[in-house]
């Protein structure tokens, strides 16, 4: 019933954003100028959009190299699948699921798998709050847009505490008495256990900050991607507007939507545009470009690793990968 209704808020949120993205775009004016689309820039678009998803698996194996050698096919394979399940799953289910694939090709624990992931969304958070921050400070943005920046600011801080005292959580004060009492549930002990297993690779600074540059690189293809969008359908943003863009527009993703995010994507790009001086019917067409490629290349992605998922498992040696978030 707890899903069912999230599943229904995201739905409800879906439908306002739309809602007011109508109310605020000439649709047909913004239809016209998507038909105009050039071919080559759509074609450059796709390349980044390719990039950031390469360059996003390397940093998930970085951050899986303390747990255990995990080939970068597999980790490819698994951030795909989990990219397909939030393109129409509620809540960001995909990303349970692509620790749960990743745990059927390697054998490791999905615990600790989901823990190396609440580390990549911390990462990622701090990352394009960054690149938030600095291009609003660029481009002297005021309002809804600055604000909603620092609400993801004080987000992420809470998301480095929650992970800082995960790892350090067997020395705190009581630590020894919540022990005792999660004895008497010995496979939940386990999965906080192995999750406590995959937060602690941000301990490790040398896994932290490849993670932190593969993330600047990835994103530097995401701003990219928004900039070669909109060089398609006419307009040319400066780096700090596409920066912002797609800033803004990934950070909406974090509010409950429908799957694929629909209608959240297309008014924060809508909302920041205007807000940097770019008219909201370009906006619109350029959002819907970036939107729809990712979508499509990611379920594409995840559809064709979930077909050869189990041809690869078959094959595999049932040999269980040596490491320390493998299940006991």
């Amino acid at each position: 019933m707890r899903g069912l209704g999230r599943a229904s808020l995201g739905m409800a949120i879906s439908i306002v954003a739309l809602f007011l993205v109508v109310r605020s775009v000439d649709l047909v004016t913004a239809w016209n100028v998507l038909l105009t689309a050039s071919p080559q820039w759509i074609a450059l678009l796709v390349v980044f959009v390719i990039a950031d998803v390469l360059l996003r698996a390397v940093r998930w194996r970085v951050l899986l190299a303390p747990l255990a050698p995990v080939p970068l096919g597999d980790s490819l394979a698994s951030l795909l699948v989990g990219y397909l399940s939030n393109n129409v799953l509620p809540a960001r289910l995909g990303e349970v699921v692509r620790s749960h694939d990743l745990g059927m090709r390697t054998r490791l624990s999905r615990a600790a798998i989901l823990g190396t992931i609440v580390v990549e969304r911390a990462v990622d958070t701090l990352v394009v709050i960054s690149i938030a921050s600095v291009a609003i400070l660029v481009l002297s943005v005021r309002g809804v847009v600055a604000s909603a920046v620092l609400v993801g600011l004080a987000v992420t801080a809470l998301m480095v505490a929650a992970i800082a005292v995960g790892i350090v959580a067997h020395r705190l004060p009581g630590a020894a008495r919540i022990a005792r009492f999660l004895d008497r549930w010995p496979r939940m002990r386990h999965v906080l256990t192995r999750l406590r297993d995959g937060l602690r690779v941000a301990s490790d600074p040398r896994t932290l900050l490849a993670a932190i540059v593969l993330t600047v690189g990835s994103w530097s293809c995401t701003v990219l991607a928004f900039a070669a969008a909109a060089q398609a359908v006419g307009v040319e943003p400066t780096m700090g507007q596409a920066a912002l863009l797609a800033a803004g527009t990934n950070l909406a993703t974090a509010i409950p939507a429908a799957p694929g995010y629909v209608g959240t994507f297309e008014l924060a790009a809508v909302t920041i545009a205007a807000s940097v001086g770019i008219d909201r019917e370009s906006a619109l067409a350029f959002a819907v470009l970036v939107h729809a490629t990712t979508l499509l290349m990611t379920s594409i992605g995840g559809a064709l690793a979930l077909a050869l998922r189990r041809r690869r498992i078959d094959d595999r040696d049932k040999v269980p990968v040596t490491g320390s978030g493998l299940d006991a």
